[in-house]
């Protein structure tokens, strides 16, 4: 079950939120962090912005969807 984190820099993260090389530096790109509870927190570029926070198996079935062309937009 997703939750949602009005302030991502409060998190308690294992490893700094990162993002993908193919961002741009314009602030188009999402940050990805494993928090300490082992679930996943995902965030826009503002540190102190709102998270959703998934379980582990939520991260991997989107993960998988992704990687399938499922999230294409049109």
């Amino acid at each position: 079950m997703s939750t949602f984190a009005p302030n991502a820099a409060e998190l308690k993260t294992r490893k700094p939120f990162r993002k993908a090389t193919a961002s741009n530096p314009s602030g188009n790109c999402l940050h990805v962090a494993e928090l300490d509870s082992g679930e996943v927190a995902l965030r826009h570029s503002d540190p102190a912005g709102p998270a959703i926070i998934c379980t582990p198996g939520e991260w991997e079935a989107f993960e998988d969807g992704v990687r399938r062309g499922e999230f294409r937009l049109s």
